[in-house]
C-alpha cells in the first residue's frame, strides 16, 4: 500500500510539473481548481478550472 500511495504522489508531482512547465502559472491555477472542484463535488469550481484547462489547451496548439 505505500508503495501505490508514493506512486500515486510522484505521478501527480510530475503532472504538476509539466502543466507548470508547458502553460505556467495559469496552468497551475486551472489545475488546483478542477483538483478542489472534484474533490469538495463542487461543480462550479470544477467547471471553472476544466474550462481554463481546455482554453489553454486550445490556445498551445
Amino acid at each position: 500500500m505505500p508503495l501505490i500511495a508514493l506512486a500515486i504522489a510522484g505521478l501527480a508531482v510530475a503532472v504538476e510539473q509539466f502543466v507548470q512547465w508547458k502553460f505556467g502559472p495559469m496552468g497551475i491555477i486551472a489545475l488546483v481548481a478542477l483538483t478542489i472542484g472534484v474533490k469538495a463535488k463542487n461543480t462550479m469550481l470544477g467547471g471553472i478550472g476544466a474550462v481554463l484547462l481546455v482554453m489553454l489547451l486550445a490556445h498551445s496548439g
